[in-house]
This record gives C-alpha cells, sequence and structure tokens, in this order.
C-alpha cells in the first residue's frame, strides 16, 4: 500500500503535494476529534467518572496525530521527521497555542496543576534533550536509543496512574453521570472509525512530505518541526481557544502541560520504540529545535509560577516572539 501511495504522490505536481499535506493534517485532526468523542462516550457507557476520562483518554487522544504521523514514520525509516514532529509541537503548543491564548482572553494557571503536571512536564522535556545528546552514543551521533522508548512508556504508564490518583484525590466525591447512552456497537463502529482516519491519512501524509521535501530542498526534520507539528497541535489549538473564550483559561494551561508531556512520553517514547535502531537526532536540532524547546518551556514554567497566577498578554506576547523567530530561523 505505501509504494502504491508513494508512486501516485510522485506523479503530482508539487503544488497539488502541498495540498495533499494540507488536507491530510485537516483530516488527522478531525480523525482525532472523532475518537475522543467517542472514547469519552464509550467511557461514559461504562460509568467511569468524567475527571478520570479528562486525565487519560482526553490527554491521549488530542496527543494521537503527533503519535500517528511519528510512530509512521519511524516505521518507514524516517526518523527525523518522527522526531522533529514531537519537538516541533511542543515548541507550537508552550509558544503560539499559550501566546495566542493569553491574547484572546484571561489565563489563569492552577497552581496545583503546575505544582504537579507543570514540574512533570519541565521534567520530560530537559529529559529529552539529555537523552538525545551524542554523549549516550558510541558512534557520536545523538539518539534516542529503542530502550529509551520503553523506559519513556513506562514513565507514561506511571504518569497516567498518578494522574488519576490525583484526580480522585481532587474530587472525592464524584457525581454519578447520568447521559442518554448511544449502543455500543455504534460507539465500537465510530471509535474505530476516528483511528482509522488517524492511521491512512498518516500513511499519505508522510509521503507527501517526504516528497514534498526533496522537491523543494527543505530537510524532513526542518518541515516535520514546522508545517507537520502545527498541522498535528490543531487539536490542542482548538481545545485551548475554545476554552478560553468560554472562560475556561486553566483548562488551556492544563491540556497543553499534558500534551507537552505526553508529546514526550507518548509520541517520542512509542516512535522509539518501535524502531531498532532508535531515533537519530539530527545536527541541526542542536542549534535550534532543542534550545529552543528547553528555552520556551523553561520560560513558559517561569511565568506560571508568577505572582499574578497567570500567563499575561505580555507574557504571552514574548511566548509568540520566540515561536516566530524560530520559525523563521528555520527557513534562513
Amino acid at each position: 500500500m505505501e509504494s502504491i501511495i508513494h508512486e501516485f504522490l510522485n506523479g503530482l505536481p508539487t503544488v497539488a503535494i502541498a495540498l495533499a499535506i494540507i488536507a491530510m493534517l485537516y483530516t488527522l485532526s478531525k480523525g482525532a476529534d472523532i475518537f475522543v468523542d467517542e472514547a469519552v462516550s464509550l467511557s461514559v457507557h461504562f460509568g467511569i467518572p468524567k475527571v478520570i476520562i479528562g486525565a487519560t483518554i482526553v490527554s491521549l487522544g488530542t496527543t494521537l496525530p503527533e503519535a500517528s504521523v511519528s510512530v509512521m514514520a519511524a516505521i518507514n525509516g524516517n526518523p527525523d521527521l518522527a522526531l522533529g514532529n514531537a519537538i516541533g509541537s511542543i515548541i507550537v503548543d508552550t509558544g503560539l497555542i499559550i501566546g495566542l491564548a493569553s491574547l484572546l482572553g484571561k489565563l489563569p494557571v492552577d497552581q496545583k496543576t503546575i505544582d504537579r503536571q507543570g514540574k512533570i512536564q519541565w521534567l520530560a522535556v530537559v529529559l529529552l534533550a539529555l537523552v538525545s545528546l551524542p554523549f549516550f552514543s558510541a558512534n557520536g551521533v545523538g539518539r534516542v536509543h529503542q530502550w529509551m522508548g520503553f523506559v519513556f512508556i513506562a514513565l507514561l504508564i506511571a504518569y497516567i496512574y498518578i494522574s488519576i490518583k490525583w484526580s480522585r484525590q481532587d474530587h472525592a466525591e464524584i457525581d454519578e453521570i447520568h447521559e442518554e447512552k448511544a449502543p455500543l456497537a455504534m460507539q465500537l463502529l465510530k471509535l474505530g472509525l476516528g483511528v482509522a482516519i488517524v492511521i491512512l491519512s498518516s500513511k499519505v501524509l508522510i509521503p507527501a512530505v517526504e516528497i514534498g521535501a526533496y522537491r523543494v530542498g527543505i530537510p524532513q526534520s526542518i518541515i516535520a518541526a514546522t508545517l507537520v507539528a502545527f498541522g498535528t497541535s490543531l487539536p490542542e489549538l482548538v481545545t485551548a481557544v475554545t476554552a478560553v473564550r468560554k472562560g475556561h483559561g486553566e483548562l488551556a494551561v492544563g491540556n497543553i502541560v499534558g500534551a507537552d508531556i505526553l508529546n514526550v512520553l507518548f509520541v517520542v517514547g512509542s516512535a522509539a520504540a518501535v524502531t531498532a535502531g532508535g531515533l537519530e537526532v539530527p545536527t541541526v536540532f542542536f542549534k535550534l529545535q532543542i534550545p529552543t524547546m528547553l528555552l520556551i518551556v523553561t520560560a513558559f514554567r517561569f511565568f506560571a509560577k508568577g505572582n499574578d497566577q497567570q500567563i499575561n498578554k505580555k507574557e504571552g506576547t514574548f511566548l509568540i516572539v520566540i515561536y516566530v523567530i524560530y520559525l523563521t530561523l528555520n527557513y534562513l
């Protein structure tokens, strides 16, 4: 199937390739939406409290596009695309999305979230930067090894477990869920449809990016860290904007913090785990991508811990400026 898709795309003009990339980013986002909606509906069917659903299924669902693209890229022998997508998504989430959300409305910060998940967010990003260093590889090339992928997945399981535990502690008394339940067969069918859309979109997106990058002379890793990262972060963007406009800015912050953690543990972990040679880190990443990731997440944590307990417009503007500079430097 991959060879047929690649051959078909290769015969298209460059403009059509660009349109195919945009279309697949859109269907990725819609597939993730269907997955989240039906996963929540299925959980409600079995009486699982919504707070537990939010701490696990929704967070994993909004990160599904990044995971699907990165895992498929790794399997297809494009580790730089896999890693670029994950790191780029962290930069988009924390820089562009948080910045835009702060400009659209009030963005209060729940200090309990920052003290708990926020600390894990920063540590996860630092861990990714450390294991990417050439120091840990025999040939002097940066690499996230396969065994480290399994370590990340183990940490992901631990993170989900502790998140559920925190959620139960914070909501000791949870009301029963009274909602009309759709037929179970229909819920399962839609859930499968959401996953299928995400996987099929990824199968078209990856060769389209590969061919497009070759034609315009831009490395795959750069396109993955910018265009693809933005596209796969659309669920987080929509969630953040909607939350802020409805006066629930703290939910936007929590969603981004969780997405950053999952981009490291879920996305990078899964992509590295399915690749025998691990994910090789392009040299250019040590000059721009990884330093920007560390800078933007550290700045966000500093702002979130401020005395005003919110990300104000000045701080949001700073995050956007860093993102714009990063985006510009990628294409110079």
